[in-house]
């Protein structure tokens, strides 16, 4: 871990040019903006820890990863991902939170097909001290909170020429740990379930490319039961993401929380965050976000590594609760790849059969076109372009045949 926190200070360390200067700046301008936008309602919800990012790319880019959701920290952001992900994924993520506390995290993910799903496990942990009023120490312990969730998701008619709508839910079970010697009655105990939507298409592309550039996504986060009388940060989000260029991705997200009690327990503010993942090398690219929460403003930089079955984020937080020169909101993720169950390599050779196909076709071999296009399809039966070609094929064979028949009769 020690090695892993070198590399991403010396990755991260154009920040330490602008020192205290840079936090005094941040703090002025955090003020000015805490007039109109302050927000009374901040931190009147249980569990914390659902508003933390673990680390990854969702932290990466700020958090507005709504419609990116393009790793295993999808988990975190919209639960219909897990459906349309590339490869399979584990991820172990650990994060230097304030004061002291850290945040331990494992994400696993898996598809098969048009069918996703994955799970989650987050520990958050802080030493807590109790005093009484002569300030003498009564009582230490430590105040956690565990997060449990099982994902599962379904891209809906996904095609060669739609990228599908894919649908998907969390069940979430949260736990929080309160030492009795600190404050008796306290732990307890939750259910919840996140909902997610997710699509991509292409829109205002300037490049060559099979993978679509623009992404909507939409979920609504946190809905479960009160704890002990407290309600939980349920929100809706809404994101959008695009590609202007091949090697950059910039995303934007609006949240939303809500209450289920507006009138008992008023919800926060809306607020935005805004993302961006530029791709430096095939395996080095940085990101970095914003976003604007409680009279908060928050900025994150980050990095990924990608090493030939790892990939490495690392990422640094500043906000009102951080100071330049420590550790704190320093996260790293390490994510294992481990593989994508063929479906690059059965893509390849339905892209061959479909070649060899229109290869015969123009030489005018038409039996050895079909053949070849419906073994394209045997792999992927999704794949329109050999069933259109296979289609007129056997149309002007046809046409042919009764032509033949039409000479015979004269």
């Amino acid at each position: 871990m020690r090695k892993l926190s070198l590399l991403g200070a010396l990755i991260l360390s154009p920040l330490a040019l602008w020192g205290q200067s840079f936090s005094d700046i941040y703090n002025e301008a955090s003020n000015l903006l805490s007039g109109p936008f302050f927000d009374p309602n901040t931190g009147l919800t249980a569990f914390p820890s659902l508003l933390i990012p673990s680390g990854g790319l969702y932290e990466g880019m700020g958090t507005a990863f709504t419609a990116v959701a393009s790793d295993a920290s999808y988990i975190e952001a919209n639960p219909a991902a897990s459906a349309t992900l590339v490869k399979s994924e584990l991820s172990v993520l650990h994060n230097s939170w304030i004061a002291d506390s850290s945040l331990e995290s494992v994400e696993y993910t898996n598809r098969y097909k048009d069918l996703g799903y994955g799970f989650a496990g987050k520990f958050l942990y802080l030493p807590f001290t109790a005093y009484d009023e002569w300030g003498d120490q009564v009582s230490k312990g430590y105040y956690s909170e565990a997060i449990a969730t099982v994902n599962v998701s379904y891209n809906f008619f996904s095609s060669y020429y739609f990228y599908g709508l894919a649908l998907g839910a969390n069940i979430k079970g949260a736990y929080r740990n309160v030492p009795s010697s600190i404050y008796p009655g306290q732990s307890a105990g939750t259910a919840m379930i996140d909902l997610g939507a997710l699509t991509r298409f292409n829109l205002f592309k300037t490049y060559a490319s099979t993978d679509k550039n623009f992404s909507v996504g939409a979920a609504v986060k946190n809905l479960g039961f009160y704890v002990e009388g407290e309600p939980l940060p349920t929100e809706a989000s809404f994101g959008l993401a695009y590609k202007p260029i091949r090697p950059l991705l910039v995303s934007t997200d609006f949240n939303y929380p809500f209450s289920l009690e507006p009138s008992l327990y008023p919800a926060e503010l809306w607020n935005i965050a805004t993302g961006m993942d530029l791709s430096l090398t095939d395996f080095f690219a940085v990101q970095s976000g914003f976003s604007y929460a409680g009279d908060d403003p928050r900025i994150t930089i980050g990095s990924t590594v990608a090493l030939k079955t790892m990939t490495l984020d690392l990422n640094y937080t500043l906000d009102l609760a951080t100071q330049f020169g420590t550790d704190e909101r320093f996260s790293v993720a390490a994510n294992i790849n481990l593989g994508d169950s063929g479906r690059a390599e059965i893509e390849r050779e339905v892209e061959d059969y479909y070649a060899e196909g229109l290869e015969a076709y123009a030489k005018g071999d038409y039996a050895s076109a079909l053949s070849f296009w419906e073994q394209a399809l045997k792999l992927d039966p999704t794949f329109q372009p050999a069933a259109q070609y296979e289609q007129t094929v056997k149309t002007a064979m046809g046409l042919e045949k009764a032509m033949e028949n039409v000479r015979k009769v004269e």
